[in-house]
């Protein structure tokens, strides 16, 4: 297993310069990383720098709160998607979710699915620090029915990210009709192996050079 092949490898701070967005599409084609996940102003220079690579380029959309409306998150989408974006990881709204309002976070994920047009994937991130187990599920399963390819854990940005017992959750809930990206917190070899034999097929880090580097010295 080529741990390489599942991280998404991230900056998301808000003073990542040019600079450090350009090494990271060099480290990313180096190591052979899924994609670069940078924030939209850094679509089109994460674009020209990956182009005739296999790494994608991935983005994020209603970052990091969630609560824009669904028109804000499709023009994002579109936006980015034109800049040269491949993959989407869109916040869920949180609120809506927290008030029972299924059909908000169903338009909310469709609108962003419906931008995509098949051009992209779109990545939900729920946010689990701020959701019940019960509240994890049924967040899946809504976003499995708006047509989301991914269910994704956290921003980073929230009271705490990836949780092994989370992603066995989403991963047992989707039932192979979505893939689970792990994200937060994500910082060592064990903490990637731990979040892949729980169901992620995903791994969103800005670690990523450490957890390869550290695989190659177990080989």
């Amino acid at each position: 297993m080529k741990l390489a092949n599942y991280i998404d490898h991230t900056i998301l701070k808000a003073d990542a310069t040019c600079n450090q967005i350009v090494k990271l599409c060099e480290e990313a084609k180096e190591n052979g990383f899924a994609s670069v996940c940078v924030n939209p102003y850094y679509v089109t220079t994460a674009s020209k720098e990956l182009k005739g690579s296999d790494v994608k380029v991935c983005t994020v959309v209603g970052f990091p709160l969630g609560a824009n409306t669904k028109e804000v998150k499709a023009f994002e989408t579109t936006n980015a998607i034109e800049n040269g974006a491949q993959e989407i990881d869109m916040v869920l709204n949180v609120g809506a979710m927290k008030n029972e309002d299924y059909d908000t976070v169903s338009k909310d994920i469709e609108a962003v699915v419906l931008a995509a047009k098949e051009k992209a994937l779109v990545k939900v991130i729920l946010e689990t620090c701020y959701l019940t187990p019960a509240e994890i599920e049924k967040a899946c399963l809504l976003a499995v029915e708006a047509g989301a390819q991914f269910v994704k854990t956290s921003t980073g940005f929230g009271t705490y990210g990836a949780k092994v017992e989370d992603v066995a959750l989403m991963a047992k809930t989707v039932a192979g009709k979505a893939q689970v990206k792990a994200s937060g917190g994500i910082k060592t070899y064990d903490d990637a192996n731990k979040m892949i034999e729980a169901g992620a097929t995903r791994l969103g880090t800005s670690a990523g050079i450490e957890i390869v580097n550290a695989q190659k010295l177990e080989e």
